[in-house]
């Protein structure tokens, strides 16, 4: 790789799953913005294209790729067929806010597949394509702040997105010999589309005043300069770490 002070990401190809909207369009953004090449990634086919022409409007480089990472035959299929990924961003994932009165094994089971299961399948595929190649590469999970702190009715998120941040540290450890860095980002409150109600409930405002450090909501976009970060060569020398992106919510007590 290139000069580790230049923040470009030109000539690496990026996998961005689950980015058709929220921080994972942020986060492909973001990237492309740096220069790389980006595939997007969602399962309605439809929607996926109209992003990515939206985006290629914006003079970005950007493909798309349509497939269900829980159906890890045909992602494993989808990805080798993408040839070379320099870097994966593992973004997929969904919230099902139960506690134990509710929730069932299965009910857990079906969310380790999506956010756990799926990230270290995808992750293994690129792997194996980087390491055949004897190319470095990155490995950027998206976890979450719930992962470390946990919350009241919300079991299963903060179980797979600590699972994540396990993974992440398991996975840097086993492909850092082959020059492949794996980080993972965690996130905190951002006003995206899925959070749009609580976004504009005054009771979560004031909440968020007195619980973190900066008192406001994230910006989508403001996630993507992590992401960038950890993506090029300026991170070169960064591996297994989970990077709070939360306003001070995991620090402000």
């Amino acid at each position: 790789m290139g000069d580790c002070t230049d923040f470009s990401l030109a000539g690496r190809n990026a996998l961005v799953t689950g980015s058709v909207r929220g921080l994972g369009l942020a986060m492909a953004r973001g990237l492309a913005r740096a220069g790389a090449r980006v595939v997007l990634n969602g399962r309605d086919p439809v929607a996926l294209d109209g992003v990515a022409a939206g985006l290629r409007g914006e003079g970005l480089d950007v493909d798309a790729a349509a497939f269900d990472v829980t159906d890890l035959d045909a992602a494993r299929e989808a990805v080798t067929a993408l040839g070379s990924v320099d870097v994966l961003v593992n973004n997929v994932g969904h919230r099902d806010r139960r506690g134990v009165d509710s929730l069932t094994p299965g009910d857990l089971t079906r969310m380790v597949d999506v956010h756990l299961t799926s990230a270290y399948a995808l992750s293994q595929t690129v792997a194996h394509g980087l390491v055949s190649l004897r190319k470095p590469g990155r490995i950027i999970n998206v976890s979450s702040v719930i992962g470390q702190l946990g919350r009241p009715g919300d079991v299963a998120y903060a179980t797979v997105k600590a699972g994540l941040d396990g993974l992440t540290r398991a996975l840097a450890a086993d492909l850092g010999p082959n020059g492949i860095t794996v980080n993972s980002v965690a996130p905190g409150t951002f006003a995206t589309e899925v959070n749009a109600q609580l976004a504009e409930d005054p009771q979560w405002a004031d909440w968020l005043r007195s619980r973190t450090s900066l008192g406001r909501w994230g910006r989508p976009e403001e996630i993507a300069g992590v992401v960038v970060f950890l993506a090029g060569d300026t991170a070169s020398f960064i591996t297994g770490q989970t990077i709070s992106v939360d306003g001070g919510m995991t620090t402000t007590f």
